[in-house]
């Protein structure tokens, strides 16, 4: 498995990585979710092909993931990056949201009980505080990585104009920079491009590509003709995932499908792939229920798209940009990062 430096750090990780949303104990929920026993069944197959860095979250199903998890990882830890998250409600009190020291001192110390370990490879913000002042949670994150319970920390799901000024606090006092956000990307879901990722390039943060097949609708079990599998994950998320454009889609599955005949991959692993092109892309985070979802997402590296197949899935899922982005589009390039 190809490994890539994670931003502007010294940390090496692999391209592809398993999301771990659903490793869930079978008697707690029992749709789509991975129990104990496939859960390690999963960890150890990643380790064995190199994809060997596992995300999850100090909420995913009230921390059960990370519980699994840990199990899963034990007697094996040095053979693994763990990546967590913590931002999201933990409870129903004031204080058990966002990014304060109050909540993050909490949910770090129980994450790393969860996960049986001493230490977390990179931390991220789940989600945008806009309430906590930056210093308080950069601080606060100094303090654990400085006790060496974390290592790296980077966020997830954040405005640009926050990360910069995250990125720009943290130069100012010595704190860790972030190395890392967690980002929504997919050949239906391209906004990434347009702040995200000149921030990224111009700052040295990677992103970690989170849903990589628009919650389900890049598996190639989707057409014009066939309607949604009433047990896939979009189905059972109507109203969460991302919104896309029908048009969009099926234009999308369309370029997929002929490229998946001429590659001889499948149609996931194309879409994949693409994203592995793509600058800035540290690693990918794929999901898997069972062995053969797993292997197949896997296949999604160690090979690589031609230049003609791969302007033809970006021209097949190119989207007119917002301002101000689509304002720079009509001026000098040269003065303008446009990294794609």
């Amino acid at each position: 498995m190809e490994t890539r430096r994670l931003g502007n750090s010294g940390l090496m990780v692999p391209v592809l990585s398993l999301g771990t949303g659903m490793f869930v104990p079978g008697d707690i929920f029992s749709r789509n979710s991975v129990d104990g026993a496939a859960a390690d069944r999963l960890v150890s197959i990643c380790i064995e092909r190199g994809a060997n860095m596992f995300d999850t979250a100090h909420t995913y199903w009230d921390g059960h993931s990370e519980t699994l998890l840990g199990a899963a990882i034990k007697g094996r830890r040095d053979k693994v990056i763990v990546s967590t998250k913590a931002g999201h409600p933990s409870d129903s009190g004031p204080n058990d949201i966002g990014a304060s020291r109050h909540h993050l001192t909490r949910a770090v110390e129980e994450s790393l009980r969860r996960l049986g370990t001493d230490y977390i490879d990179i931390f991220q913000l789940h989600v945008f505080d806009g309430l906590t002042p930056v210093e308080e949670t950069l601080a606060t994150l100094d303090a654990f990585v400085r006790a060496g319970k974390i290592r790296y920390v980077g966020v997830s799901n954040m405005p640009g104009w926050a990360l910069m000024k995250s990125l720009a606090a943290a130069d100012r006092y010595g704190y860790p920079r972030y190395v890392v956000q967690q980002s929504y990307y997919s050949l239906i879901g391209r906004d990434y491009e347009w702040e995200l990722m000149p921030l990224g390039l111009d700052q040295g943060v990677s992103a970690a590509v989170w849903s990589p097949l628009g919650w389900g609708r890049l598996t190639g079990k989707i057409s014009r003709s066939q309607p949604l599998p009433p047990d896939s994950r979009l189905a059972f998320t109507t109203g969460i995932a991302p919104r896309v454009d029908d048009e969009l889609l099926y234009r999308v599955l369309e370029a997929l499908a002929l490229i998946s005949a001429d590659a001889g991959k499948s149609i996931a692993q194309v879409a994949i792939n693409w994203l592995l092109q793509r600058p800035t892309v540290a690693t990918v985070i794929v999901g898997a229920r069972n062995e053969e979802q797993l292997v197949e997402n896997l296949g999604g590296a160690g090979w690589a798209l031609s230049s003609d197949q791969i302007a033809a899935l970006d021209a097949a899922s190119l989207v007119h940009p917002s301002y101000p982005t689509a304002f720079y589009s009509s001026v000098d390039r040269h003065r303008y990062p446009r990294p794609v």
